[in-house]
């Protein structure tokens, strides 16, 4: 868990509000991003139910995508509670070498898998 979430909320805000349309409100009481008038692309989560962790969690293609990266990086990546049935992957953001580009990379990802066709044909990300 981090010691101080205020700065990987942050950074996480910055890659988030950096992509078009994208807007934030807090869901379920944790900070939440989403494109306007749309679905829920990421969410920042620090110490859910005292489990200990910071991350950020968000969409993936699926259930198959997602068992890939937890098996590829279990350090990193893990299945989140109440998200990870429907196929969304946790990232953690506690670690002492966390990779911001991966993160930015998996936030984008999950931003064009909800954005809606006209954000998408004016160039995304």
């Amino acid at each position: 868990m981090s010691p101080d979430p205020a700065i990987e909320l942050a950074r996480i805000r910055t890659i988030c509000l950096a992509l078009p349309a994208a807007e934030e409100r807090l869901s379920h009481g944790s900070p939440g991003f989403f494109i306007t008038k749309g679905k829920f692309f990421a969410y920042f989560w620090h110490n859910h139910h005292h489990d200990g962790i910071t991350a950020c969690h968000v969409k993936t293609s699926g259930r198959e995508e997602q068992a890939m990266l937890v098996e590829m990086d279990p350090d990193f990546y893990f299945v989140p509670p109440y998200l990870g049935p429907s196929g969304w992957i946790g990232m953690r953001l506690d670690q002492p070498d966390t990779d911001w580009d991966r993160v930015a990379d998996r936030i984008a990802t999950s931003w064009e898998l909800i954005a809606p066709r006209r954000l998408l044909e004016l160039g995304g990300r």
